[in-house]
């Protein structure tokens, strides 16, 4: 059976739910919601399973924190013995609007943390989601920003993209990042 690992990034406690460095978890939480499975703790983080015609989906939620995101993932695609190419991150980005979204076959890590350690251990050919949280915020305020929650508002502008954002997880695993990039990319536009 074909395996995919689809990662999450954000920061594991209570008092990072709903800000958004951890839109990556929201959107996992989101599709195992619809899909009906539940995560359990194991090592380096949170994990559900599910499969898709054929092919197995496992859901990764880091607790090794951002900045360490790589660890967790490192150790999950040697564990299932799961190629690069089957590997979709999810982040949070500042570049992008909120509402807005990015798939990306490769590339750089555009200075997100969790992304740039992944790359340190993995290297830069995995396929990334790009979540848009905006860049509203003064300077020298980044961190702030990206560890604040989400308000009501935000939310509902978000929601659509976390909905759209599960179909491409599905996506992703039953017609590869290509097609999927083709199908979805206009969508996130902002």
């Amino acid at each position: 059976m074909d395996k995919f690992l689809i990662c999450g990034l954000g920061n594991p406690g209570d008092e990072y739910q709903e800000t958004r460095h951890n839109t990556g978890f929201m959107v996992l939480d989101a599709f195992a919601k619809a899909s009906n499975i539940h995560f359990e703790d194991k090592r380096y983080g949170f994990i559900a399973e599910t499969t898709l015609k054929g092919r197995k989906l496992i859901l990764l939620k880091p607790t090794t924190f951002m900045n360490l995101s790589g660890n967790a993932v490192r150790y999950w695609l040697n564990k299932e013995n799961i190629d690069q190419s089957r590997l979709l991150v999810i982040s949070d980005d500042i570049a992008l609007p909120l509402g807005a979204f990015r798939l990306k076959a490769n590339g750089n890590n555009g200075g997100h943390n969790g992304l740039g350690h992944i790359q340190q251990l993995i290297g830069t050919n995995y396929a990334r989601l790009r979540m848009g949280i905006g860049n509203d915020y003064p300077k020298g305020g980044q961190v702030d920003w990206v560890l604040g929650k989400y308000d009501d508002n935000d939310k509902t502008i978000l929601q659509p993209s976390i909905n759209i954002a599960c179909d491409i997880i599905k996506s992703f695993a039953l017609a590869g990042i290509d097609i999927t990039m083709n199908q979805f990319n206009k969508l996130g536009k902002k």
